[in-house]
């Protein structure tokens, strides 16, 4: 092969190179979408909770008599756990869109130099999905949560499936921290041991 064609190879692959490298700049899209999500999220959670406080304020009048005054409390505990969920929600893809920023698109120095919360400081893709799986636990808790709340026990098996479901989500939570420690403890075992290895 000639000078000139390995230099119109060289240029040809550099080209190439670059528009693969550039590539990743499409991912911006989700960053903004999710981005987007997340205070569309935030403004109807917030809203929920404004109108769910304006509800409240004739909680205490004397018209209100004990069986309504108890469903306003039932509704109003249903509310708060959607907007708990709403708000969970919401971080989700806030963690989702800083995550994909800082993995594909460059790191965010703020992040970096911040001591108030180290959460939204992502290093590689295991971060990124150990965070936003603690987020989507802790969703689907709430939701079991909410619909624990809406359900009429007819007999004492439907009772007992509750239970077993409760028993389940505290061990979802258990293996979720019992997780969290051992990979602290791999890492601090990593960094202990690397001194005496080189």
């Amino acid at each position: 092969m000639s000078e000139q064609g390995q230099e119109l190879r060289g240029r040809a692959e550099r080209l190439f190179e670059g528009f693969l490298w550039s590539s990743r700049l499409v991912v911006m899209v989700a960053v903004l979408a999710s981005l987007a999500a997340s205070f569309s999220m935030f403004y109807l959670a917030s809203a929920d909770t404004w109108y769910m406080v304006s509800h409240l304020l004739h909680y205490a009048s004397p018209e209100l008599d004990a069986a309504g005054r108890a469903a306003l409390r039932s509704s109003t505990i249903t509310h708060v756990v959607e907007i708990v969920d709403g708000f969970l929600l919401a971080t989700v893809m806030l963690i989702f869109a800083l995550g994909l920023y800082e993995l594909f698109i460059s790191k965010i120095d703020q992040a970096e130099r911040s001591r108030a919360s180290r959460v939204l400081l992502i290093r590689n893709l295991d971060d990124l999905k150990a965070r936003l799986g603690k987020v989507v636990l802790m969703i689907l808790i709430v939701k079991y949560f909410e619909h624990a709340l809406q359900m009429g026990f007819a007999s004492s098996l439907e009772l007992l499936y509750l239970a077993v479901g409760v028993v389940l989500v505290a061990l979802a939570l258990y293996l979720s921290h019992a997780a969290e420690h051992v990979d602290k403890g791999g890492a601090r075992h990593g960094e202990a041991s690397a001194p005496g290895e080189r």
